[in-house]
């Protein structure tokens, strides 16, 4: 029996929290009219210590806490990485975007953080009441941060749409867990594993997982559930849509592996077609209106849904290599992208002055490096070689075509081809020479953290493209701690789970 303090196991979420409350007691008492800055600060730490300590864990012993609630795997280790280190750039970015003088910044940085602790728990939580608990903490902090723009009409239109349709969304969650305890009389992850192959009522553990796929697919914005994205995108500051399209789709993708391939596994005949379709429909949908957008960041919420079919292809892969290859594309999707959304800010600003594809005209030769940045990612988008985009449909596709679903395949393929028309477009006008009307724009200016977290960025997409061996062998190590069961402990609170 291994016997570590349960508090460890949940280090990351701990420091999140008390930064987050840190931050919020400064706030209440700092001077008015100074500079809130040193706030963002305190939160970039608290992020870098709940980096430092996820990657800490990989010293403590695979097992579960709080009575078999919070697991310490390879697999949260992976998530709990990857959303600190999303959240680290993400403010970042907003040090140098948010003005000195914008209201609640103290409440702007704590409210990431505390959006951070849910992400963190509903990656590792293998207990339903507690993921319902961590889902709705990471979702009230970004409905909030969804409308902090209150003085334009677009952010707290895009806030509410949010909260109401991700309140039906949560709301299907919950119902799908109360069918599923009542057909097995539980709501830990691992007995109603055991217990739901040999259950009665056979309909009601299905429709609790059709009920659960539901509030998944929405929070990852799959078709049919993405109504909601490009609204919150294009009234969304921008820092905030960099963080909403990547770290609670990372969070909850992790949860829809762990119900289907931990939970349900043996409903594969049920639930591997149905998410068939749904990549098929989120890739052409998501593709087919991005084409039809001016908009930028509408254009990039689209995109986003079609990256959400390209990662879903990943499901119809047997076994351990779909496990495997939807974590390396969540991981290859989030660097691409919150790069693409920090070039965007630097471009549009706060104020997002120019937000149509047509004020990029010219941006090349008004600042090489930031156009530069543009082209870089969207070619990873694209899926160009030698960058993460590439790597990531590539794994994405190879598992799917091994697990049989050729024609899913072909039209990821097909997809990928559309894509890049839209990508090209706005790449080919950021190459053009500029207009009379463009040329009167200034240069954007690339402040030092916006530089920092674009560094971030540019760094783990090269890496995930031309050497991806250590984020492989982490996301193959992913797919067996999640399958393997836990060992029986005499203690409850601290299960052991073999390596």
């Amino acid at each position: 029996m291994n016997s570590v303090p349960d508090i460890l196991r949940i280090l990351p979420e701990v420091i999140l929290t008390l930064t987050g409350v840190a931050v919020m007691l400064l706030e209440a008492s700092w001077p008015d009219g100074q500079s809130r800055r040193l706030l963002g600060w305190v939160a970039a730490a608290g992020a870098m210590l709940a980096l430092w300590a996820s990657l800490g864990e990989l010293a403590l012993p695979m097992g579960a806490g709080f009575s078999g609630t919070v697991e310490t795997s390879a697999f949260t280790i992976f998530f709990h990485t990857l959303i600190c280190g999303l959240v680290l750039v993400v403010l970042l970015l907003s040090l140098d975007t948010l003005p000195e003088a914008s209201h609640h910044q103290g409440e702007f940085y704590a409210l990431i953080v505390f959006g951070a602790v849910g992400m963190c728990l509903l990656t590792g939580a293998v207990e339903l009441l507690l993921v319902f608990i961590a889902l709705e903490i990471s979702s009230i902090s970004t409905y909030i941060l969804t409308g902090y723009r209150k003085e334009t009409a677009r952010g707290p239109e895009a806030a509410i749409k949010y909260f109401l349709l991700g309140s039906f969304a949560t709301a299907f969650l919950l119902y799908g867990i109360a069918m599923i305890f009542g057909a097995t009389g539980t709501t830990q992850i691992y007995e109603i594993a055991r217990l739901a192959p040999t259950a009665q009522n056979q309909s009601l553990i299905l429709a609790g997982m059709g009920l659960m796929l539901v509030g998944i697919l929405f929070k990852v914005s799959a078709a049919p559930f993405h109504v909601w994205t490009p609204d919150v995108y294009e009234g969304a500051p921008t820092p905030v849509v960099a963080l909403l399209s990547t770290a609670p789709k990372a969070a909850a993708f992790a949860l829809l592996l762990r119900v289907i391939y931990e939970m349900l596994p043996t409903l594969r005949p049920v639930w591997s077609p149905l998410l068939w379709v749904v990549a098929a429909l989120s890739m052409t949908v998501g593709n087919l209106a991005a084409l039809r957008q001016q908009n930028v960041k509408r254009m990039l919420a689209y995109s986003s849904i079609a990256h959400a079919g390209y990662l879903l292809a990943a499901f119809a892969g047997l076994g351990n290599s779909g496990i495997a290859a939807a974590s390396f594309y969540t991981a290859a999707y989030v660097a691409m992208n919150v790069g693409i959304f920090a070039v965007i800010s630097v471009v549009s600003g706060y104020d997002e002055k120019l937000p149509l594809v047509a004020d990029y005209r010219g941006l090349i030769h008004r600042s090489p490096l930031v156009g530069s940045l543009l082209i870089f990612f969207l070619a990873s988008l694209v899926g160009i070689p030698f960058l993460g985009g590439f790597l990531g449909k590539l794994t994405s596709f190879s598992v799917a075509m091994n697990g049989g679903a050729v024609w899913l395949v072909i039209i990821g393929l097909l997809n990928s081809g559309l894509a890049a028309a839209y990508y090209l477009r706005l790449a080919l006008v950021a190459a053009e020479r500029p207009e009379n009307r463009n040329s009167a724009l200034p240069a954007p200016q690339v402040g030092v953290w916006v530089g920092a977290a674009l560094l971030f960025a540019v760094a783990a997409t090269l890496a995930l493209g031309i050497v991806p061996g250590n984020v492989l062998r982490a996301a193959e190590a992913n797919a067996k701690s999640l399958q393997a069961p836990p060992a029986q402990s005499s203690a409850p609170g601290n299960t052991a789970v073999p390596h």
